[in-house]
């Protein structure tokens, strides 16, 4: 009896024994979240389940704009414009990224060498050596959905993209502010390439109509061009803006880089101490398609004003 005892006695420390050994396994491997954009189902195909878009169908192939493009899951940057050349090969080619920014995974039958995003994993393409396009002799062949392209900012003059309704009527305070150099309208936010203003009316696009802003940081700043995008629309509104109701016409600031987004944080927080419901969106900016000619300037050429947006002095 007293054996039996003794041997229960065991059994209980080495349980609670073991039980502390597997609490102290768990906090080790408990993994690191990360929170990442979301994919549409063709996306997912590609960055998750390495798939390959079609050749000469990806929305960067023909891209020339200086600048440099991220990753579509994560906004990592990975590769310069300056390293990008022609390849006629289908998909967007690179002879070098941004130190530390791809990995590269030998594929399962080693055949080739697929390249990766080092930050989250997510599949951009495959890499090809020696091929003699450039003296680099590297290829990187990405797919261009895989990435989204941030213009590089040119000498003089700095851009803003605002969402805030009905393009006609953001345009029509923007291009009016001091400093400001160029509007134009069109959309942002969506996953159809190139989309017309009747494909967006059907609401099932993602764009938002949108309003570019190009504007002079010596003669203005980023922080007036976000206050005047607030006291020229209801802010608050969910659903649209004024009558137009829908999901195109909802309230967001596209931001191209961390400073752009920390000045619209802070008016946020300002609104917010002032009572404000808050309902803008912030996103980070993704390519802008701009809308069909007659949509330009479109209060100017008519000789009219908003009908569903109004200036309202708040800061």
């Amino acid at each position: 009896m007293r054996r039996t005892y003794l041997l229960l006695i065991f059994a209980t420390l080495f349980l609670n024994m073991c039980a502390q050994g597997n609490q102290n396994n768990t906090t080790q491997i408990k993994p690191n979240i990360m929170e990442y954009n979301a994919l549409t189902p063709d996306e997912e195909r590609v960055i998750l389940h390495k798939g390959t878009e079609r050749p000469f169908t990806g929305e960067y192939l023909n891209n020339r704009e200086a600048g440099t493009y991220l990753c579509k899951r994560c906004n990592a940057p990975l590769y310069r414009s300056v390293d990008k050349f022609e390849s006629d090969c289908g998909w967007p080619s690179f002879d070098d990224e941004i130190e530390g920014a791809v990995k590269r995974v030998r594929d399962a039958d080693g055949r080739r060498t697929e390249i990766i995003c080092n930050n989250c994993g997510a599949h951009l393409g495959h890499v090809f050596l020696g091929e003699g396009f450039t003296e680099k002799q590297t290829r990187h062949c990405v797919n261009s959905i895989s990435m989204k392209f941030l213009p590089a900012k040119q000498d003089g003059q700095a851009t803003g993209y605002f969402a805030s309704g009905c393009f006609w009527g953001t345009e029509y305070f923007f291009m009016k502010a001091s400093g400001v150099k160029q509007t134009n309208v069109g959309f942002m936010g969506g996953h159809v390439n190139n989309p017309t203003y009747e494909q967006v009316c059907q609401k099932n696009t993602g764009h938002l109509e949108t309003t570019e802003v190009i504007f002079d940081p010596e003669k203005t700043s980023y922080e007036e061009m976000v206050k005047l995008f607030f006291e020229t629309h209801d802010f608050t509104q969910t659903d649209g803006q004024g009558p137009d109701i829908g999901p195109q016409y909802r309230s967001c600031i596209f931001y191209v880089d961390e400073s752009q987004k920390a000045i619209a944080e802070k008016y946020f927080d300002i609104l917010r101490g002032k009572g404000y419901r808050v309902a803008t969106m912030l996103k980070p900016a993704t390519t802008f398609w701009k809308a069909e000619d007659y949509h330009q300037q479109y209060y100017e050429h008519k000789g009219s004003t908003p009908y569903c947006h109004k200036y309202t002095k708040i800061f």
